[in-house]
């Protein structure tokens, strides 16, 4: 995924430290954005992962700008296949529009949070999506009973 995991990471997730696991088609815009804000606003309470389907080439500039906007830099990211082991190795997986291509694990704990792709669309449109994102993300969170940093 797009954060990699190194032992101390696993071994945190083990310790008690949840694992969020963001997954939408092309890991370019919604799932980039949600993982931003997470990493801001759990900081190190939180293991982040994200990944897609099928993934894009690059994030999607537009949410990169979006993100800028709100102080957040999420174009070191690059966007990453979706593996079945991620979705294991998750306590909580957020879908966003991957469909049926989406793996299945009992025990694990799964939203589909229905947003807009941002894909093909302009500033103020993905203004919107994002704005949902960070409010969603502040939910998950308060549902983790972890506080928001900052």
């Amino acid at each position: 995924m797009t954060t990699p995991e190194t032992s101390s990471e696993t071994s945190s997730a083990a310790a008690g430290r949840p694992s969020v696991l963001f997954v939408c088609v092309h890991n370019a815009g919604r799932s980039q954005m949600a993982a931003g804000f997470l990493r801001e606003l759990g900081g190190d309470a939180v293991l982040v992962r994200s990944g897609g389907t099928e993934p894009a080439a690059e994030v999607n500039p537009v949410a990169v700008e979006a993100m800028h906007e709100v102080g957040l830099d999420i174009s070191s990211q690059a966007p990453d296949e979706l593996s079945p082991a991620t979705v294991q190795e998750s306590d909580v997986v957020i879908t966003m529009g991957c469909g049926d291509a989406c793996p299945f694990y009992p025990g694990t704990r799964y939203e589909d949070w229905k947003l807009d792709d941002p894909a093909g669309q302009g500033l103020e449109a993905v203004r919107g999506i994002r704005d949902d994102i960070r409010a969603r993300v502040a939910e998950l969170l308060a549902s983790l009973d972890l506080p928001e940093r900052g």
